[in-house]
């Protein structure tokens, strides 16, 4: 059997069994006998080159991300690159053992555990080192992001004896995406309508763009009648985001470890970044502190109900996001109740 045959055979097998990348590379070197090296050279190299364009032409949507159901009160998100040590603070801050070695991509799925604090059930979800370019699908990119994306706040984890480059690239990765981190949306109403014209109205001065940039952004999506009505000074990317409705705009925590390797000045430096913890998982120094803030960034309440006549049970809270109503806390109970009630005393 030849080595076309051979990929043909492997697409088919793709197509019935969903192989990834890795298994696809591997049949064809274990059937030529080549080596990971040499796999960019010859024939052989490129049979391996057309094995990932096939994989990479089947999986370019946007991903499906890992499947791994959300429970808990809310759920947490860790990123970073590789041996940043997001599984030793799975490991240290849940009853979840996450593999971790000295070596890079110990970890190859998403792992959950469960944070519990103040009565409140966190999920926590070790993902995948990324690498750069993951926004594009390398390294299993748009899977991590995919996850990211369910998340109610994401923990950027940082290697402090490395370069600031590392956040930066991160923030990249993460923006090409569409997740705005530690921002909040646009206070721009965009409605489209069918005849009109458009009719933009703004309540603020507009400083960082102008209403000629405006309507050549709408003409340039093709949209000719519309009502825009902006009530803060937005840039011309804050506007185009608005028009795309698909970005997610999250809160952020960037925290560093390893803190145990650089000086106290390096140290004191990275403190007083804003949305920033530094901490030591091998030396268990800060966890605590994580933790706190990392329920400060989710803005968790706790509500306590009671029977008539009866104290509030104060052992067992529903924990909410704070802004939830009334029928969240119905759909906490039982999404049955929510249907049939009538009224509630609230303190």
């Amino acid at each position: 059997m030849g080595i076309l045959e051979k990929i043909k055979q492997i697409e088919e097998e793709m197509a019935r069994s969903k192989l990834t990348l890795t298994d696809c590379v591997e049949r064809v070197l274990n059937y030529t006998g080549n080596s990971t090296e040499e796999q960019g050279d010859g024939p052989h190299g490129m049979a391996c080159i057309k094995i990932a364009e096939m994989n990479g032409s089947k999986s370019s949507g946007g991903g499906t991300g890992f499947d791994v159901q959300k429970s808990g009160d809310a759920r947490i998100a860790l990123i970073g690159f590789p041996s940043v040590g997001k599984s030793t603070l799975l490991s240290k801050t849940t009853h979840t053992a996450s593999e971790a070695a000295a070596y890079e991509f110990t970890t190859l799925t998403a792992i959950p555990g469960v944070i519990e604090y103040k009565g409140a059930r966190i999920q926590l979800l070790d993902l995948p080192g990324i690498v750069e370019g993951a926004s594009q699908g390398r390294g299993r990119g748009r899977q991590v992001v995919s996850t990211a994306k369910t998340a109610d706040l994401i923990v950027i984890m940082l290697d402090a004896t490395k370069s600031e480059e590392q956040k930066r690239l991160l923030e990249i990765e993460l923006d090409a995406v569409g997740i705005r981190l530690n921002k909040s949306k646009p206070d721009v109403v965009f409605k489209r309508k069918t005849t009109g014209g458009i009719t933009l109205n703004t309540t603020v001065k507009l400083t960082k763009t102008d209403e000629k940039t405006v309507r050549t952004i709408l003409a340039g999506y093709k949209i000719h009648n519309c009502d825009v009505m902006i009530r803060e000074d937005i840039t011309t990317d804050e506007f185009i985001d608005v028009l795309i409705g698909t970005r997610k705009y999250m809160p952020c925590l960037y925290v560093y470890n390893k803190v145990d390797s650089i000086s106290l000045e390096q140290v004191d430096k990275l403190a007083r970044q804003p949305n920033t913890v530094v901490i030591s998982c091998e030396m268990d120094l800060n966890l605590d502190y994580l933790i706190e803030r990392m329920w400060d960034e989710l803005r968790l309440v706790k509500v306590y109900t009671k029977k008539r006549g009866a104290h509030p049970d104060l052992s067992d809270p529903i924990c909410l996001r704070k802004g939830a109503t009334i029928e969240d806390v119905c759909n906490g109970v039982h999404r049955s109740l929510a249907p049939n009630f009538r009224y509630a005393l609230v303190w």
